[in-house]
């Protein structure tokens, strides 16, 4: 004990012990408990030092507690054990008290004191350490037994029967310990002497063990000696020993420390001398069981066996077989002699269920099965144990049907000693068998247990140690154990045969031993696992157990035939091919195999033995499931009985079926002659008897047809398939053949097809299983065709002439499908340089050719499509042969014959251009042309020109190496007149367009349209290798010839709709020739525009570009006038296209740019000018948007060109455009809703054609462009800006607004929402004006006059205007432009009169509207616009007034009079409106106006007949000055003075009843304005101010006396505050101004 803690508890703990053991003893064991108490304080004073006082107390603690148990007291006994125990488990006992506790533990026993205690404390003992060795382990271990044995308390017994077998282990296991401390594997001297001495027997252990291996040698010798019935020498004091739980001890230590017996020969002496011995004399069927047995025993009968012994006796032979038989080979073989008599009839049902189980056990090791076979049935003059136990084996299941009453195991429970029920069963209860897992043989039923071949479970007697009678046997138990040892036995050979054999696995790499040992495990077992089997195979009902047998049967064929022993294999798969057919159809088939009467022990003749198998078959009463019933085959040689009447076939025989396919698939390398002979004609019988029919075509016909003259159950028609599958996949596999084997096979299949030949001469239905089966291994064989060839075309040449239609389409299929497969086969030398190959492939295919059948034709055309596929690159010289063939199928010809050689023709164009000679390139050119050209498929002529693509991808890659060869070796190459002066690559590329040329006017629109797709393609992505000369005449052979015969064809096209025959819809924009002739022509047009677009360099070099470029253009003004949309929208595309294009400045180039912008302006002028002599043609919107987006590209080449002239013709063409209406149809497509405020696209690209030329107007420069543009810029933006409130109008088109509801009689067209529009081109005004205000243009034109009265017309209809945003841009734009445009006049000294009359007007128009409805507009928002007028007037004028015209002035001064004095009550309907804050803005502007520095300023009084004298604004008179100053004032204090007297009328009038609210409001605002005029008038000079002022001022004092009776609020307020004024003004100030 090393841990402090636990020494502290140990005390604590023996303190609470030894006080409870002193109360115990106070009363009779005075000195217990003495003793105790002093202990107590000893133990008190051993805490300060717990680890060096405990070894010193526990002597005496222990010597206490041992007289405390001497006591016998049970309860200071219970204490004392406890105590005890505690001391062991803390290592406080040393030897001499392990000896004295245990005398103490025998005396308890004896006197069954605390015998539960008394266990717990010995394993203590001996478990937590190694001191009890010797004599006290041999005590100890004798009270474990003694209590095992007791009779008294069974949980004793229980508990010392655990401890015992724990206790024996720890024994033995001290030796594995002790030997890995001490050497053991060296031999020692003594080793011979001391196995002379154990021959004694004496009771100590031999001198060279250790003492623990010498312990464990007396505890082994001594249970012997107790099983055996003697005296023990060493476990002094056992009372009785049963011989079962002695066997147990003995299994259990045989089995758990083998290790203990191979490193001590001691125990190995033991083993051989002693337990062999003992076994051998138990397995003796007349054994005593009186010595030293238990009273169960001795009542046992003397004259039979034990079962408890004979169960545990098996259990130790099979450990001693499986752990010791390298040690003990001639006791193992008498211990398997035994094992295997052990099945003989005469013994008991459970010993022979019993040796079953052992013998399963023993055979499922291939090791042990190995040793079996090298230590005896290899050995001269030993016994043959492994085919002892076969035989035995197959005997037993002989047995089981044979003799049913004497074999157990097969029914229900049979007692020990009694007799085994009879298992007969009749035949009339046999029906309920079918489909259960077991076997019915001869009246027979014997279920088969499955789960004992499927899961390891537990043994039902081996592992039965809790029963001391034999189980209950369930039915079939017995061979079902037999059964699964079968096949373990298959399983264990499988495995030692497989392991020598790896790798390759030839026998004859194989030393001759180890070939020796696989033949000796065949040989052995071979003849008793078939005969078994077979006879189980037979019997067997159901498919799981049936599977089961086939699978073993099938996996020991394969092992004979893995190590060359003939007979086996043979008669082996003799036997599985004989069970998958009708006994009397497989005798009359098959016969009876030489292998199988031989091995058969038997000794009857053939005929006998053909009687047997008949008698067989005749007398089994059970009749199983018929799953198909066929018509026998007729071959040569059957006898005549065998072909009348059906053939049945079961669920087995097609079981059985699968498993030859699987055995010959899987083993076919291994198979010689003789077996494959059974096999195929088993197979043919088989499959003719189920009417598989297989399919021409050789291994595709996995999915055969079925004979419906067969009678087939739905089970076999799902399982038909997977047969034919498997019979292929089998075929398939020959190729691992030799020559020999696959020369029988082709041999046998031969002569099954010239049979079916000579039956279907006589008018009956042949078999062609010969030839199909001819064809699969043909097909997988070709590696090696030489050997084969000749023999197999043969075949098949004379099938394909042979007058009946099925075999001729068999042999041609066959023929055909074999010539396509042996192209890919790989030759040496190879196909293209082996002439005799080519000959031999292509021989049989034209043989055919002579056949008058179309049938055989098409399939030759087939063949030749596969030749292609195949190998048609090494045809060399034979190409221009197949051209002619596959072009010879001309259009009158059928469909069929136009697909399958266009197949040919696309392969060869696809796959063999690059080895076909140059010189036919033409050819193939011509020879897709007249499939392009034919008219029975559309899909080929479709085909066919993406054919002529392909082709010339092809030309382009190969450029060089076709014009180094044409150079050299093709000079006449294409010598046509028309190409005498190309290039010969060039004309191959001509020949090529003109081909497609020709395509592009087919009358089949889907043909014009692909080819023309291809044939710009071509010229776009191949063009380049041209030549130029090239390109002229492609440009003015190909290209425009076939632009102008396209649009004369759409000309002339009908207009009547297309009748599609009901086969496919058309489109509407389709259905008829013209709009497919549209299409067309959209598209050679596009095409042409591109080529020619990509080409203009070159035509520049040619000299031939102003031809193109004007007859391009006339061709694409022609087609923008057209009424096809789609046509028209195509031009532009095109137009714009060719304005993309970059080119060098200089006349030439400006000349075709304007010549494009004439015949732009054209077609808009031509388009949307309404014409009178014709039906009105409206333009979509698509295309003038297009039309518009024309403009600004073109414009980027013109625009150093452009004059005033060219922008008003495009002014022109954009208003016409604009006026455009929309059909109602479309407009829902192409106008944005009314309530999103934004622009349709037309409108967006008007204005960004606008907006382009502005752009390039203010970015250039005086150089580069004409800054006179900019008033007919503005003067279109002016007009633009009309259309928020006038709309323009088309023709006489009655165009309704976009948000009106069409009625039934209204307008069919849509005017769209310009009001947007019109707010874009005012910011656009605003923004043009902001950059360019200060432009000499600008000024002279009086552009800013312009913009005034422009802007007019939306601030005029301010509050009555559908939206709002319009007079708010309008007002906003106003603001702007009057910031800009003052400013601007200021600084240039503008004298442009016309501006100061023309703006007083727009500002009185949009302040004073005539009409007004007050519930658009918010009030508030309205007066907010307004003050920002006047603010600005304010702002800008009043800084400077002396600079602006005095007229400009009278009339602001006019307006700010008006809105100060007529806003305080405006009328609106029933309503007054108050514009309170505008009437104060333009009062306080007034007072401003009035009261600055103007004396030295000249105004006219602004009425009519001042203007009339004084056009010109010359200075006027000194009485005139003062008019405005009078003006400003007096009528302003006239409207107070009578506001205020009504107010004060009103007032008094009305008593307490309020006046309304505006008339508060309109005093309040009067009250405001006198304060605001009398403050101004103090600060202003005394001389500015006339006296008639003060006087009108003075006379308001009156009226505002009078309201401070009365004045309510805000009122009363502004009253106080006006009187205040008056302060200063009750005497005039002098001198006064009396002018």
């Amino acid at each position: 004990m090393q841990d402090k803690e636990v020494a502290v508890k140990l005390i604590e703990s023996l303190r609470i012990e030894l006080k409870n053991l002193s109360q115990e003893a106070k009363k009779r064991y005075g000195n217990i408990k003495d003793s105790a108490e002093e202990l107590l304080m000893r133990l008190k004073g051993a805490q300060s030092d717990p680890l060096g006082s405990l070894p010193l107390i526990s002597p005496s603690i222990i010597h206490l507690l041992l007289l405390g148990c001497e006591t016998k007291e049970p309860k200071i006994v219970k204490l004392c054990l406890s105590a005890i125990q505690k001391l062991i488990v803390n290592g406080l006992l040393d030897e001499k008290n392990t000896k004295h506790l245990s005398d103490t533990l025998w005396m308890l026993t004896e006197g069954t004191i605390e015998e539960v205690r008394v266990l717990q404390t010995v394993t203590l003992l001996l478990t937590t350490s190694d001191i009890a060795r010797g004599i006290t382990l041999s005590k100890c271990l004798v009270i474990c037994f003694n209590l095992h044995f007791n009779r008294g308390d069974q949980t004793v017994a229980n508990t010392a029967s655990a401890t015992v077998r724990q206790l024996v282990s720890l024994v033995f296991e001290r030796i594995l310990s002790e030997d890995k401390t001490t050497d053991c594997k060296e031999p020692r001297e003594d080793a011979e002497s001391n196995l002379e001495e154990l021959k004694a027997l004496k009771g100590v252990s031999p001198k060279s063990l250790q003492p623990f291996a010498g312990d464990a040698f007396l505890l082994f010798q001594d249970l012997i000696s107790l099983v055996n019935g003697d005296q023990p020498s060493w476990l002094i004091g056992m009372n009785e020993m049963t011989r079962t739980f002695g066997l147990e001890l003995l299994e259990m230590i045989l089995s758990t420390y083998p290790a203990v017996f191979f490193s001590h020969p001691e125990f190995v002496f033991l083993l051989k001398e002693r337990v062999c011995a003992l076994v051998i004399k138990l397995f003796s069927p007349n054994v005593k069981h009186q010595s030293r047995s238990s009273p169960a025993q001795q009542a046992a009968s003397q004259d039979k066996p034990y079962y408890p012994v004979s169960l545990r006796l098996l259990r130790l032979v099979t450990v001693l077989v499986q752990k010791y038989y390298k040690i003990l080979v001639t006791e193992c073989e008498i211990f398997l002699s035994l094992l295997v008599k052990f099945l003989d009839p005469d013994r008991a049902v459970w010993q022979r269920c019993l040796a079953l189980e052992a013998l399963h056990k023993l055979l499922a090791q291939p090791n042990l099965l190995k040793s079996i076979v090298v230590s005896y049935d290899l050995k001269p003059h030993a016994s043959p144990i492994l085919q002892d136990t076969v035989n035995a084996l197959s005997a037993f299941i002989q047995s089981v049907f044979v003799l049913p009453q004497v074999v157990s195991g097969t029914t229900a429970t049979v007692a020990a000693g009694g007799s085994a029920q009879n298992p007969q069963v009749s035949s009339n209860a046999t029906a309920g068998t079918v489909g259960l897992s077991g076997f019915y043989y001869r009246g027979v039923w014997i279920p088969l247990l499955t789960n004992l071949l499927t899961e390891p479970q537990r043994n039902t007697f081996l592992d039965g140690l809790d029963k001391s009678e034999p189980p209950g046997i369930p039915d079939g138990y017995g061979i079902s154990v037999a059964y699964a040892c079968l096949l373990s036995v298959i399983k264990s050979i499988t495995i030692l045969i497989e392991e020598e054999t790896e790798g390759d696995g030839d026998i004859t790499s194989m030393d001759k031993e180890e070939r020796k040992l696989k033949v000796q495990l065949i040989n052995s077992s071979w003849c008793g696992l078939l005969n078994a089997i077979s006879m189980l195979l037979e019997a067997s009902t159901d498919e799981v157990g049936t599977d089961s047998l086939l699978r073993a049967l099938e996996g020991l064929a394969g092992l004979t035939g893995r190590i060359k022993l003939d007979t086996p294999r043979d008669a082996i798969i003799t036997a599985i091919c004989r069970a998958s057919l009708p006994p009397h159809y497989g005798l009359a088939v098959l016969g009876v195999s030489p292998t199988s009467k031989g091995h058969a022990k038997t000794g009857s003749n053939d005929q006998a033995y053909y009687q047997s198998l008949q008698q067989q078959a005749n007398d089994n009463d059970y009749r199983p499931h018929v799953v198909a019933v066929g018509t026998p085959l007729v071959t040569p040689g059957m006898p005549q009985g065998i072909q009348q009447g059906p053939v049945m076939l079961t669920a087995k025989n097609l079981q059985v079926m699968r498993s030859i396919l699987t055995l010959a698939q899987k083993y076919g390398s291994v198979l010689e002659v003789t077996s494959w002979n059974v096999i195929l004609i088993t197979l043919q019988h088989l499959s003719w008897i189920l009417g598989i029919k297989p399919i021409a075509g050789g291994i595709k016909g996995r999915n055969p047809l079925v004979d419906s003259n067969n009678v087939l159950t739905t089970a076999v028609m799902a399982d038909i398939p997977i047969v034919s599958s498997m019979m292929v996949d089998l075929f398939e596999t020959s190729n691992t053949l030799d020559d020999w084997s696959l020369r029988q096979m082709l041999d046998g299949l031969c002569k099954l097809s010239n049979e079916s030949m000579e039956v279907a001469y006589s008018n009956r239905e042949p078999s062609f299983f010969g030839v199909a089966k001819l064809l699969e291994i043909s097909l997988v064989n070709l590696h090696r065709l030489e050997m084969l060839w000749k023999q197999v075309t043969d075949n098949f040449l004379q099938l394909a002439f042979h007058p009946s239609l099925r075999l001729r389409e068999w042999g041609v299929e066959a023929l055909t499908s074999l010539i396509r497969a042996a192209i890919h086969v790989k030759f040496e030398p190879p196909l293209k340089q082996n002439q005799k190959i080519q000959a031999l492939l292509l021989g049989p295919l034209v043989d055919l050719s002579t056949t008058t059948y179309s049938d055989v034709r098409q399939r030759q055309l087939d063949c030749v499509l596969g030749v292609l596929h195949a190998r048609g690159e090494s045809l060399t010289e034979g190409w221009p042969l197949v051209l002619e063939t596959v072009g010879a199928v001309t259009p009158s010809q059928s469909e069929s014959l136009v697909r399958a050689a266009f197949q040919c023709m696309q392969l060869i164009v696809t796959d063999f251009l690059p080895i076909i000679p140059i010189r036919c390139l033409p050819l193939i050119v011509e020879t897709v042309g007249c499939f392009g050209s034919q008219t029975q498929e559309l899909n080929v002529s479709l085909t066919s020109i993406g054919m002529l693509w392909n082709v010339s991808d092809y030309f382009y890659q190969n450029r060089e190496s076709f014009k180094k060869t044409l150079a050299t070796e093709e000079k006449d190459f294409l010598s046509l007149k028309d190409m005498v002066k190309l290039q010969p690559f060039d004309r191959l590329w001509m020949c090529l367009y003109m081909k497609l040329g020709d395509f592009c006017v087919d009358e089949r629109p889907a043909v014009r349209k692909s080819a023309g797709q291809t044939l710009f393609s071509t010229v776009s992505a191949h063009g380049g290798l041209l030549h130029n000369e090239t390109w002229q005449a492609v440009f003015w052979q190909v290209l425009f010839p076939l632009l102008e015969k396209v649009e004369s064809l759409s000309t002339v096209a009908s207009d009547q709709k297309v009748d599609a025959n009901g086969s496919i819809l058309i489109h509407h924009s389709r259905n008829t020739a013209q709009k497919q002739w549209a299409e067309t022509e959209v598209l050679t047009l596009s095409g042409v525009s591109r080529v020619f677009n990509s080409k203009r360099p070159l035509l520049h070099q040619l000299g031939d570009f102003e031809n193109g470029w004007t007859l391009l253009l006339k061709h694409i003004e022609k087609s923008a006038l057209s009424r096809n949309t789609e046509v028209s929208l195509s031009a532009l595309k095109s137009l714009q296209e060719l304005l993309l294009i970059n080119t060098k400045t200089g006349e030439k180039g400006d000349n075709q740019w304007l010549q494009a912008w004439r015949i732009t302006i054209n077609i808009g002028l031509s388009a949307t000018t309404p014409s009178d002599n014709k039906e009105l043609f409206v333009p979509s919107q698509q295309f003038l948007t297009s039309l518009v987006l024309v403009y600004p590209a073109l414009f980027q080449h013109i625009k150093h060109r452009f004059t005033t002239e060219i922008l008003d013709s495009l002014f022109g063409v954009l208003n016409n455009i604009i006026s455009v209406p929309v059909h109602c149809d479309a407009s829902p497509f192409v106008l944005p809703p009314i309530t999103e405020n934004v622009l349709t696209p037309l409108q967006e690209g008007i204005l960004c054609c606008i907006d382009c030329i502005q752009d390039a107007v203010t970015q250039g420069t005086s150089d580069n462009i004409q800054r006179n543009l900019l008033p007919a810029i503005f003067n279109e933006l002016i007009y633009f800006v009309s259309f928020t409130c006038k709309v323009p109008t088309y023709a006489d088109l009655d165009a309704r607004p976009l948000q009106t509801q069409k009625s039934s009689q209204g307008s069919d067209w849509v005017q769209p929402n310009f009001v947007p529009f019109g707010e874009k081109a005012l910011s656009m005004i605003v923004a043009l004006y902001r950059k360019t205000a200060n432009e000499r243009m600008v000024i002279e034109e009086n552009v800013l006059t312009e913009i005034i009265k422009g802007i007019r017309v939306p601030l005029r209809l301010k509050q009555s205007h559908p939206s709002h945003s319009s007079w708010r841009i309008a007002s906003e734009a106003l603001l702007l432009i009057l910031k800009i445009g003052l400013e601007c006049i200021q600084r240039n000294n503008s004298n442009d009169d016309s501006f100061w009359v023309e703006l007083p007007i727009t500002l009185e128009q949009f302040l004073f509207p005539d009409t007004t409805d007050c519930g658009v507009v918010e009030p508030n928002a309205d007066d907010s616009a307004d003050c920002k007028i006047i603010l600005l007037l304010k702002e800008e004028i009043l800084k400077n007034p002396t600079s602006f015209p005095p007229h400009f002035l009278l009339s602001l001064t006019k307006l700010l009079n008006r809105g100060s004095v007529q806003s305080l009550a405006f009328d609106c309907g029933n309503s007054v409106r108050i514009r309170e804050g505008f009437a104060k803005i333009c009062f306080e502007t007034l007072l401003q106006l009035s009261l600055s520095g103007l004396a030295d300023f000249n105004f006219s009084n602004g009425d009519s007949e001042s203007q009339q004298n004084h056009p010109n604004g010359e200075a006027t008179n000194g009485e005139d000055e003062t008019v405005a100053n009078r003006l400003a004032v007096t009528a302003l204090l006239h409207r107070f003075q009578d506001v205020l007297k009504r107010y004060v009328h009103d007032v008094r009038l009305g008593g307490t009843c309020p006046l309304p609210t505006h008339r508060v409001v309109e005093a309040t605002f009067v009250l405001q304005a006198v304060s605001t005029l009398g403050r101004s008038l103090q600060d202003a000079e005394l001389d500015k101010v006339h006296l008639q002022t003060w006087h009108q001022l003075i006379a308001l004092y009156p009226f505002l006396v009078e309201l401070t009776e009365f004045a309510p609020g805000s009122v009363g307020k502004s009253v106080r505050d006006a009187l205040h004024t008056f302060l200063t003004l009750l005497t005039p100030p002098q001198p006064f101004n009396s002018d």
